[in-house]
């Protein structure tokens, strides 16, 4: 297994736990985590959007991550190189 084999692996638990930890961050009918956090610092009718924003852009760009290393282990995990 090479270096780029250990990295994407690492890469690849590391957003997979990301991954579900903010997705089931996310409200589901006003009840979820990022609205109590919201209500507590900010009012809700303000802090929840823009709390729900920036969750949605980190559980976006953790599964892009993720989905990446995937498909790059699928074509470079026995040799450990491209090509």
């Amino acid at each position: 297994m090479g270096p780029l084999n250990i990295i994407l692996t690492v890469l690849l638990f590391l957003s997979g736990i990301l991954t579900v930890i903010l997705v089931l961050m996310h409200s589901g009918k006003g009840t979820g985590v990022s609205d109590m956090i919201a209500s507590s610092l900010y009012n809700s009718g303000t802090g929840s959007g823009v709390l729900e924003k920036n969750l949605n852009r980190l559980t976006v760009i953790t599964t892009t991550v993720f989905i990446l290393c995937v498909v790059v282990m699928a074509l470079t995990f026995p040799t450990g190189t491209l090509g």
